[in-house]
């Protein structure tokens, strides 16, 4: 399957978001910090900024609203991590009309989304997603970047489905962008890397 970006145009100065401990009850697919405070310390010193981050974490809790209240089994199949305003689905769903429902739905969540980036896998019933398997292989790349003093590990996101590691974030440049991936692909297990990381000098960065 191919990925499928779709982009909107950036509404105006968003707002900045408040976190709460309310937040916590959203915690379904969605990797959420636990306390405001904790939160705002690691945004602050991400390459994105706290407003950036906030913003995401805005949008993430909005989209996860949306799939909880309508379907609830769609809410626990996929998983949405956000980089300045660049919404990232992965999970897998059984058909493509749960697919296409997901879109519709992430869509309507937000106008703070300026792209969808579709990475969701339709799988058929008995094609089961491997959760335990996943999760190992992000945390080895999470324990691998991490301890590489020339990656800037806070400015990447990890998402592994049946064994396809996605990336998104911002790399200092093309050099630490290539150690991330390369770490990735030499765990065991990993079948595909799919990187959707920008570089912090982009020209597509939009300020919120």
């Amino acid at each position: 399957m191919h990925t499928a970006i779709l982009r909107r145009p950036l509404a105006g100065a968003a707002l900045l978001i408040l976190l709460t401990a309310a937040a916590g009850s959203l915690s379904g697919c969605i990797g959420l910090a636990i306390g405001a405070g904790a939160t705002a310390g690691i945004a602050a010193a991400e390459e994105r900024g706290a407003k950036n981050a906030a913003n995401d974490k805005g949008i993430e809790l909005a989209v996860a609203d949306v799939l909880f209240r309508t379907d609830l089994g769609l809410y626990h199949k996929i998983d949405v991590n956000v980089y300045e305003g660049r919404t990232m689905l992965t999970g897998a769903v059984q058909t493509q009309e749960q697919h296409d429902e997901v879109i519709r739905l992430v869509w309507s969540a937000s106008d703070r989304i300026t792209e969808v980036i579709d990475e969701i896998q339709i799988a058929p019933s008995g094609d089961l997603v491997d959760f335990s398997n996943d999760a190992w292989i992000s945390s080895q790349l999470r324990l691998k970047i991490a301890g590489d003093r020339d990656i800037v590990d806070i400015n990447y996101t990890i998402d592994t489905v049946n064994r396809v590691v996605y990336l998104i974030g911002l790399a200092q440049d093309e050099k630490e962008l290539m150690r991330v991936t390369d770490y990735a692909r030499t765990i065991k297990g990993v079948r595909k890397v799919v990187s959707h990381v920008w570089l912090k000098t982009d020209p597509r960065r939009r300020p919120v």
